[in-house]
């Protein structure tokens, strides 16, 4: 299964899973984003990406907590 930016609880949960000590609340959304591409099912464009992207996947995240 490949990611997209789409899929922001699937991304949340293997955050959540590859940084269980993180306070996903405290995250800037550089390192948000640097992490989400980083992720080995990641699989879309970079450039797809905004800010409303990246508070999806980071209130998804904290609602996983």
């Amino acid at each position: 299964m490949s990611l997209k930016w789409i899929d922001s609880l699937d991304i949340a949960i293997e955050l959540l899973e590859k940084f269980p000590e993180v306070d996903p609340a405290s995250v800037r959304f550089t390192d948000l984003y640097e992490w989400v591409l980083a992720l080995d099912a990641f699989d879309d464009d970079p450039n797809h990406c905004n800010e409303r992207v990246l508070e999806a996947i980071q209130a998804c995240w904290i609602s996983e907590i």
